[in-house]
C-alpha cells in the first residue's frame, strides 16, 4: 500500500490539545493523544507520522516524540519502517482474528466481573454506556458514518470500564485502538457500523436494568457475529488494495 503523508487535520487536533501535556509523562500523554486519534478515526493505516509534523503540532522535543511513538509501538498501533519513519499499521487477517477473540474475553469478562461486584454500579459509567449507545443512534439520523464508528468504540470503552478495574480499561483501550485500524481501512463505514447500533441500545437498556448476565450472553453472541462479518470485510479489503 503506498505511503500516506501527514494531513493537515490531525496534527491540528494535537496542536489542540498541546496544553493538556505535562513534563511528569509527556511521553505518555503523547501516546494517549496518538492513540485517541486512532479511535477516533483520524489516523488511518499507512499515514506517516513524521517528527518534525509531530514536534510542531505538540510543541515537546524530538526525543519525547520518539518515545511516545515507541509506545504505540510496542501495542503494535505503529510500525518502524526502516530507513522510511513511523507509520500507522495495518493490520494482518491473523491480527484480526486474534484481536476479535481477545476483545470478546475482555468485553465478556469485563461485564461478568462488574455483575460479581458488591452495590450498584457507578451511575456515571452507566451513564456512559448510554451516551456512548445513543451517539451511535443520533448518529445514523444524521448519515454520518464516521461518527457512528468513533461511537462503536466509546461503547465498548464504555463497558470496560463499568467493573472500575483500570488494568481492564488499559487493556481494552488499547486492544480497541488496534481494532480501529481494521475498521479504517474497510471502505463502507456504513454497512460496518450501522448494524450494531440497536444491538448497542439493547445492552444499554440491559446495563441499565442491572441484567448484566443477560448483557453478557447478548454481548457474546453479538461479538462473534461481528467478528465473522469483520474479518470478511477487511480480508475483501485487502485484497481490492493489494
Amino acid at each position: 500500500m503506498p505511503a500516506s503523508t501527514p494531513r493537515a487535520g490531525w496534527t491540528a487536533s494535537l496542536s489542540r490539545q498541546r496544553e493538556t501535556l505535562h513534563a511528569a509523562s509527556t511521553a505518555a500523554r503523547v501516546a494517549d493523544l496518538l492513540r485517541a486519534q486512532v479511535l477516533d478515526g483520524e489516523l488511518r493505516p499507512g499515514v506517516q507520522l513524521g517528527e518534525e509534523a509531530l514536534v510542531e503540532a505538540l510543541g515537546v522535543s524530538r526525543n519525547t516524540i520518539r518515545e511516545g511513538l515507541q509506545i504505540l509501538g510496542h501495542e503494535r498501533l505503529v510500525e518502524h519502517r526502516r530507513h522510511r519513519g513511523v507509520f500507522v499499521r495495518q493490520l494482518s487477517r491473523g491480527d484480526l482474528a486474534d484481536l476479535c477473540g481477545l476483545r470478546r474475553s475482555l468485553e465478556t469478562g469485563a461485564l461478568r466481573e462488574a455483575a460479581a461486584l458488591d452495590g450498584p454500579l457507578d451511575p456515571e459509567l452507566v451513564a456512559a454506556v448510554q451516551a456512548a449507545a445513543a451517539e451511535g443512534v443520533e448518529a445514523v439520523a444524521r448519515e454520518d458514518w464516521t461518527a457512528v464508528g468513533t461511537a462503536n468504540s466509546r461503547f465498548h470503552l464504555g463497558l470496560a470500564a463499568l467493573p472500575g478495574n483500570p488494568r481492564i480499561d488499559s487493556a481494552i483501550r488499547s486492544l480497541l485502538a488496534e481494532l480501529r485500524l481494521a475498521f479504517l481501512l474497510v471502505a463502507d463505514a456504513r454497512e460496518m457500523h450501522e448494524r450494531y447500533v440497536p444491538a448497542h441500545v439493547e445492552l444499554a437498556t440491559q446495563i441499565a436494568a442491572g441484567r448484566l448476565d443477560d448483557a453478557a450472553v447478548t454481548l457474546e453472541r453479538y461479538l462473534r457475529r461481528s467478528q465473522r462479518h469483520l474479518i470478511a470485510a477487511y480480508a475483501a479489503a485487502v485484497e481490492q488494495i493489494s
